[in-house]
């Protein structure tokens, strides 16, 4: 009976802790994307590039949004691993923001890039950034043409391109399983763009 009564204890102690540690990680995550969202209000007043924490080596660089999924979030400098625990990040080989080119952006299939799979073809996606050049907030709206599952050893909707693209790529398939062999891509096309077809891109 006592043994029976020393494990029960022990099992509630360890359930409070991981109870406890996942309400940390939640409580960090919920801090980590206000400094996130008041850096970027502050990098789009001042133009510099501002730290969402002293000691961050990322920042965000873009806003992404989707809006007919409600999908608002904030775009940091870098893809790296460290980086996309706190948001999705541009693709270093991709093209520089407001570039013709492919722009692309990866996120993790467990959150930020978790709605994802629930774009449609014909969906609006508005990206906002700051230009240094033209030294004010910019926009670009994009229309999205076709969701493609991938090897991750495949990367043609990566590759540079002359059309005006924005691509969207995160594991597969989405949620908390432990595998995720392949990769989900969202490929769109800037609305100004002219229409082409959808093999095109």
């Amino acid at each position: 009976m006592r043994t029976i009564r020393v494990l029960g204890v022990s099992v509630l102690m360890f359930g409070g802790v991981l109870s406890g540690r996942a309400a940390y990680m939640h409580a960090k995550a919920e801090l980590a994307g206000v400094l996130i969202r008041r850096a970027w209000e502050e990098e789009g007043k001042s133009g510099k590039v501002v730290k969402p924490w002293e000691w961050a080596d990322m920042h965000p660089v873009a806003r992404l949004r989707i809006p007919r999924i409600g999908y608002d979030e904030y775009v940091l400098d870098n893809a790296a691993p460290r980086t996309l625990a706190f948001g999705p990040g541009v693709v270093a080989n991709g093209t520089m923001l407001g570039e013709v080119g492919n722009v692309a952006i990866a996120g993790h299939r467990t959150s930020w890039f978790l709605p994802l799979k629930e774009v449609q073809n014909g969906d609006e996606i508005e990206l906002e950034w700051f230009d240094a050049k033209k030294k004010k907030m910019c926009k670009k709206e994009y229309v999205v043409k076709r969701m493609e599952v991938v090897e991750p050893a495949d990367v043609h909707l990566l590759k540079p391109t002359d059309e005006d693209v924005l691509t969207l790529i995160t594991c597969y398939p989405f949620g908390y399983g432990a595998w995720s062999p392949q990769r989900y891509v969202v490929r769109a096309r800037a609305a100004e763009a002219n229409p082409g077809s959808v093999n095109e891109l």
